[in-house]
């Protein structure tokens, strides 16, 4: 396959997500009028509840079997390794530019979490269909190509809604409390005939001298409260572990495997001949929608972004250097290191499909976090504009190195 048509292939999905974010940006402009902050943090609800749980059953009963999911053991290992490694990039980027708290988890986020959904859906089943490809007949390629970006998108769901969920969440959690505090500081003093004398002589009144119990029922609490046992601080993160699975994308995607690998659930759904087939093609109606609205929004966020924002350009550049050059390079490493050991079936689409992870642009559903959560909205948007832009290169460049070196 020549540069010149796998720039063609790579390039589209990366257009197609730019054109609709325009689409986003002019419903959002004031001229139009259709996609108001208040209609976006709405849809991105739905988004949320409906959409996207949608979206992830439907690809795994349908495509993923128990057999696959066995023989594909390594698969979550290395999204696990694409998670690990650019979160400690992240890291280090942030500690060397210091943006504020808000910001760093957001880079943290973007470079730790990549898009396994659509990029590949349209990517992987392109690349298989160009002549020249180095994975056999173009139909089997296309078929297994989409079991494996099936799997793919429901493992990335899990440790998005796991791991990047938790960090969102947490840190507009920390975010919001700094504001009210700050706010609650900035309060102006109303009582206009007040003075230094009448404040002072009114607060003598009610004031309470500390007395030495005081202080020692305070310390007392305190320690109290950093001396919890192992066992409440273990009990606590199990409660947030399970609060996190019980989101909905997640039990979605729990619920679509149980039915892929299970048969005779599968064959109630799935296929012509399925008793139960309306169900599956009704929820597959409204996954469908997840994309375009996903990408609608973050384009109605960029318009925001673009007159609100204030975003370093290296933290930009930081993002596009772990994305696009470090993480690249370690996944080449990791899947050749583990097809040195055994690690791997044979087939070199599978060793692409590892590889590709590695290189994909940061996850669209941070978006839809950063929406639900109310933070840190418009810097995200543009990191988002950006990294796709660059994307359409990076992705060409990168899947051609990736063929050159499975052939």
């Amino acid at each position: 396959m020549g540069f010149l048509s796998l720039l063609k292939v790579a390039s589209m999905p990366i257009l197609q997500m730019l054109i609709i974010s325009i689409l986003g940006a002019f419903m959002a402009t004031d001229y139009i009028k259709l996609l108001p902050s208040d209609a976006r943090r709405s849809l991105n609800k739905i988004v949320f509840a409906v959409f996207t749980p949608a979206l992830a059953f439907t690809s795994l009963a349908k495509t993923v079997r128990l057999q696959d999911i066995i023989s594909w053991w390594f698969m979550p290992i290395n999204i696990g390794i694409t998670f690990l490694v650019g979160g400690i990039l992240g890291w280090i980027s942030v500690q060397i530019i210091k943006p504020e708290p808000h910001i760093r988890a957001l880079v943290i986020a973007m470079c730790s979490s990549g898009n396994l959904g659509n990029i590949l859906l349209i990517l992987i089943p392109a690349i298989c269909k160009e002549n020249g490809s180095p994975f056999g007949d173009k139909y089997v390629c296309a078929s297994v190509g989409l079991s494996y970006v099936s799997f793919s998108m429901a493992l990335g769901a899990f440790f998005i809604w796991t791991h990047t969920f938790h960090l969102i969440r947490s840190v507009s959690e920390k975010y919001r409390a700094s504001v009210a505090a700050q706010e609650s500081i900035k309060q102006p003093n109303k009582d206009l005939e007040a003075n230094e004398k009448s404040l002072l002589l009114n607060g003598a009144e009610h004031a309470h001298i500390p007395s030495t119990q005081d202080c020692t029922n305070q310390q007392i609490k305190i320690e109290q409260k950093h001396n919890r046992t192992s066992w409440d601080q273990i009990m606590g993160i199990l409660h947030q572990l399970r609060e996190e699975l019980l989101a909905p994308p997640i039990l979605a995607a729990i619920v679509g495997l149980i039915f892929g690998a299970v048969t005779w659930l599968r064959n109630l759904i799935v296929g012509e001949s399925a008793p139960l087939r309306v169900i599956n093609d009704s929820i597959k109606l409204l996954g469908d929608g997840t994309i375009p609205c996903i990408t609608l929004i973050l384009g109605g966020n960029l318009t925001q972004g673009l007159r609100k924002a204030k975003l370093k350009s290296v933290i930009v550049i930081a993002v596009i250097c772990v994305r696009y050059i470090m993480l690249p390079a370690v996944g080449i490493f990791v899947v050749k290191a583990a097809s040195h050991l055994g690690f791997l079936p044979s087939d070199p689409l599978y060793h692409f499909m590892l590889m590709i992870q590695f290189t994909v642009p940061p996850a669209m559903n941070i978006g839809t976090m950063t929406q639900l959560f109310d933070v840190a909205q418009e810097e995200g948007s543009v990191l988002f504009f950006w990294t796709y832009l660059v994307a359409t290169i990076a992705l060409t460049t990168w899947s051609t190195v990736f063929m050159w070196i499975l052939s």
